[in-house]
């Protein structure tokens, strides 16, 4: 049976404000569950409606009480709190993928899931970016959120830190990523759904790439920033 207080908790952790100051985040869905208790993420507590044998950590729920915690529109069986592991330092061996101020949920999971797919443990975000333990970023991450380092810092700062690796930003008007020809490790910039890089990232951008268009009309303004992630990343691994 839930109590008030846990209610309380898991409706206030919609919001960063109250992950942050609580350190938990919420996973539903019985696949997604399973991924983060096989990780070293630390389980809170476990409402769900079947049992998955966690000992002391587990609630057996009605689906009406499920329902009444869920941030799904139909609940899925099961819903998770974990605590918000500590950050941990970036390895700036190998490719990086930068978000320059996605806001996006589904984008931003998605692009974690892409990172997962092909071996980018380190993901950087400005600190305008979509809070990756928002409840719709865990859903979309399918539980790749566990394999992939996620740091949100001063991205500016960062790159110039890291100003001797290859920064190369994905603009409309850069260099056919087809003809061009890719360093093994650097810095992959991906800027915001409306707006792109951002003026004062694109200024530290050493090489400027782009996916062609070969549609007859070129008229299509431009990919969804997921999409053209996937693009990108399935091009740097190509040739590796």
């Amino acid at each position: 049976m839930l109590s008030k207080s846990q209610i309380k908790l898991i409706t206030r952790l919609k919001q960063k404000k109250y992950r942050v100051a609580e350190g938990f985040f919420v996973a539903e869905g019985v696949k997604v569950i399973n991924e983060l208790l096989n990780s070293t993420l630390e389980l809170h507590h476990l409402f769900t409606t079947e049992t998955f044998k966690i000992n002391n950590n587990e609630t057996l729920i009605t689906q009406a009480e499920l329902k009444k915690i869920s941030f799904l529109t139909t609940p899925n069986k099961a819903l998770a709190v974990f605590k918000i592991p500590e950050a941990v330092k970036i390895d700036t061996n190998g490719l990086i993928v930068a978000l320059d101020d996605v806001r996006d949920p589904g984008n931003l999971g998605t692009i974690i899931r892409l990172c997962d797919w092909y071996g980018i443990t380190n993901l950087v975000c400005s600190i305008g970016t979509v809070d990756c333990y928002n409840p719709k970023v865990i859903q979309a991450t399918m539980g790749s959120i566990t394999r992939v380092n996620i740091s949100y810092l001063n991205l500016s700062y960062f790159l110039k830190q890291n100003n001797k690796t290859p920064i190369l930003g994905a603009f409309m008007d850069g260099e056919n990523v087809y003809k061009t020809k890719l360093p093994n490790s650097g810095i992959l910039v991906m800027g915001n759904e409306a707006n792109g890089v951002s003026k004062t990232i694109e200024e530290q951008v050493t090489n400027r790439i782009a996916i062609p268009r070969f549609g007859t009309l070129q008229a299509t303004e431009s990919l969804n920033v997921a999409t053209a992630t996937a693009i990108l990343l399935s091009e740097f691994k190509r040739n590796a």
